[in-house]
């Protein structure tokens, strides 16, 4: 068993024009004041990380980790979930994702896959260079609108999907397995790897690519209506990161899983605060410590109530709630005695 490390936050819904949320050291500050050990730090956020820097300088890794270390916190992972998404777009959502990517790749998807490709792999060496070990982004889909599929799918379509799929990622596995970094992928709606018969599936595409791991959200499971608490019995070995976010699910006869086009507010499933949703945290955090899983637990703000200051608030202490002390001893060594053969035999009437 291993102790969950944090509280930690994610700073990417934090992220402001307005001090101190306009600054590392102003972000840093406020999180530490919070009681929060380590933050996850968005890349495509370049006043928090220049990542062509990070990449190329261990000097400005070194900087950039002491300065966060003297605020008492630690990097838990580096994020590409934007530029992780720009690496599979299918065309229908090609506008809407322009707005990830860089002004002069705008209209230009071939090139902006690549640019994705490449930006992810500048994370892997950074996080090297900071001595991280794990990464959280996104797979990107090429298939999500042909999750609830009308006309059906042709036979060999997810097939070749998840196929093409694996090849834009491979150069990226193969990338960060020479760096010594795990992919934590984040098991989200939208994205082709969004539970775990699709998690399963680009694993098989990737070759059982040692580097394809998962970053879990039990959010996201609630409002697909999946049991995430046997998804961590199934995949206890791929987790490798760990959003903590809170959600419910409450459908009528108007709504259900799929929302009615409405705003966030307004549907049967939504994101929620720390302690305001549905999840059963108590047996999240008992079995990520059981199975060993070496995480940080880091909270994800995207509550559609409640603020996210004071979202943020609660959250470092909801965390420090429950975290568990793995434990050395069983409760009854006090009974123990010494190992003696001859005894255990007698014990069995042999």
């Amino acid at each position: 068993m291993k102790t969950i490390k944090g509280p930690a936050v994610f700073l990417a819904q934090f992220v402001d024009s307005q001090p101190p949320f306009n600054s590392l050291d102003g972000l840093c500050k406020w999180a530490s004041s919070l009681g929060y050990k380590g933050i996850q730090i968005p890349t495509w956020e370049s006043f928090l990380i220049d990542l062509d820097k990070a990449a190329e300088s261990q000097d400005y890794c070194d900087e950039l980790k002491g300065k966060i270390n003297s605020y008492g916190l630690e990097i838990t992972e580096l994020s590409t979930h934007l530029q992780g998404q720009l690496v599979a777009v299918h065309p229908a959502y090609d506008i809407m994702f322009d707005n990830f990517a860089p002004d002069a790749l705008k209209g230009k998807p071939k090139e902006r896959t690549q640019w994705a490709i490449e930006t992810v792999k500048k994370a892997a060496t950074a996080s090297r260079r900071l001595g991280l070990n794990a990464h959280a982004t996104f797979s990107g889909a090429l298939l999500w609108h042909t999750a609830h599929p009308w006309p059906q799918r042709p036979p060999g379509l997810v097939e070749m999907g998840f196929e093409e799929l694996a090849n834009r990622w491979m150069p990226i596995l193969n990338h960060f397995d020479k760096e010594g970094v795990d992919v934590c992928y984040e098991i989200h709606p939208g994205e082709d790897l969004h539970d775990g018969d699709t998690f399963e599936r680009f694993l098989a595409a990737t070759g059982n690519h040692k580097r394809v791991n998962i970053l879990y959200d039990p959010s996201h499971f609630v409002l697909q209506q999946l049991d995430y608490i046997e998804y961590i019995d199934f995949y206890h070995e791929f987790i490798k990161a760990f959003h903590v976010k809170d959600s419910e699910f409450n459908p009528t006869g108007k709504k259900g899983a799929f929302g009615g086009y409405n705003d966030w507010g307004d549907r049967a499933g939504r994101y929620r605060s720390l302690g305001d949703g549905q999840i059963d945290f108590k047996t999240i955090f008992s079995k990520l410590t059981q199975y060993g899983c070496d995480v940080w637990a880091v909270m994800e703000w995207e509550c559609c109530i409640k603020s996210p200051e004071q979202g943020a608030r609660e959250g470092a202490k909801f965390i420090q709630d429950h975290i568990i002390e793995a434990t050395t001893k069983t409760f009854d060594d006090f009974a123990g005695a010494e190992i003696d053969k001859n005894q255990l035999k007698r014990i069995l009437g042999l």
